[in-house]
């Protein structure tokens, strides 16, 4: 089956980004270097780039991140700088040889609808805890905007320079672990729906949000006898270690609150699937001075840009 399209509806849009690690390896399991590493990549990434990072949670073997982005350019352009940076990294930490990412990472628009990105920003928030690793969202040892939510943790990072360690090494220098590495303090947006609302507003409301997993969670144990896997045992997992098993199952094209906004989320992608469609076969028939709709990657040619 071919990859939808990448498609950002014009104005830009709130988009869930989730990163698979290859084969579902614990590549990305807790530890504070890797930790400082995500949050300096992800400041990094947002300075470059003209992107706003309202949330992000990174398990042992995927990574969600809540964008707004105002194309699908300016999407890749920054996914491309914080994967690229990451792999690297990653392997340099677990000796693993291969690929680190198994697929291109998935973009899933989120409607305007204040439900539905609300709802998007409480999956995300009860990682963690809704898979029985630990026994709160907050208490995830790994990266995990909640606390910056909740408690105001500053996101400080670090962004590593591995060119000049290695052009230190060529001229012979010994230099400590830090000396090529620069501290990044990453700012999250708010939510486009809560805009209008102070930092206090916001804190109140995620402090509810939490509130409701952590009893959803619990009841759920309750009546299951599940129990949390617990911090020690998710910081000793091998990262090479392939798991037993996987969740497998199928991402919606849109996520909306009603089901009028996905239809118009639909259509509209309908229509630019129809454009693009109608461009490309023009361009195989010889056909030069096509035009390609707006905010679209033509076949080995520029982004269309507005």
């Amino acid at each position: 089956m071919s990859r939808r399209l990448r498609f950002i509806p014009e104005g830009g849009a709130l988009v869930e980004v989730t990163c698979r690690a290859l084969n579902s390896l614990p590549l990305f399991r807790p530890r504070p270097v890797l930790n400082q590493i995500i949050i300096g990549t992800l400041a990094r990434a947002k300075q470059r780039h003209q992107v706003q990072v309202c949330f992000f949670v990174g398990v042992s073997n995927h990574m969600h991140l809540l964008l707004w982005v105002e194309d699908a350019q300016g999407l890749s352009k920054f996914m491309g700088y914080f994967l690229s940076k990451l792999a690297r990294e990653v392997g340099r930490l677990t000796g693993w040889k291969e690929k680190i990412f198994g697929r291109r990472y998935q973009a899933i628009v989120v409607s305007d609808e204040e439900e539905a990105q609300i709802a998007r920003l409480r999956y995300q928030l009860a990682h963690g805890a809704k898979e029985d690793l630990v026994e709160r969202p907050r208490d995830w040892p790994g990266v995990h905007a909640v606390r910056a939510l909740l408690e105001g943790e500053v996101l400080e990072g670090l962004w590593f320079d591995r060119t000049q360690e290695y052009l230190a090494r060529r001229r012979g220098e010994k230099f400590d672990r830090l000396q090529y590495a620069t501290r990044e303090v990453l700012e999250l947006d708010p939510l486009p729906c809560w805009k209008h609302l102070t930092e206090e507003q916001r804190r109140v409301r995620v402090a509810a949000l939490v509130e409701d997993i952590e009893i959803e969670v619990a009841a759920r144990r309750k009546r299951t006898g599940a129990k949390p896997l617990g911090v020690a045992a998710v910081l000793a997992q091998d990262p090479l270690q392939k798991p037993k098993k996987t969740k497998k199952s199928p991402a919606p094209a849109f996520h909306a609150a009603s089901k009028a906004v996905r239809r118009e989320l639909w259509n509209a992608y309908a229509l630019f699937v129809a454009a693009y469609r109608d461009a490309a076969e023009k361009l195989r028939a010889g056909i030069r001075d096509v035009r390609f709709p707006r905010g679209s990657f033509p076949p080995a040619l520029p982004f269309v840009s507005g």
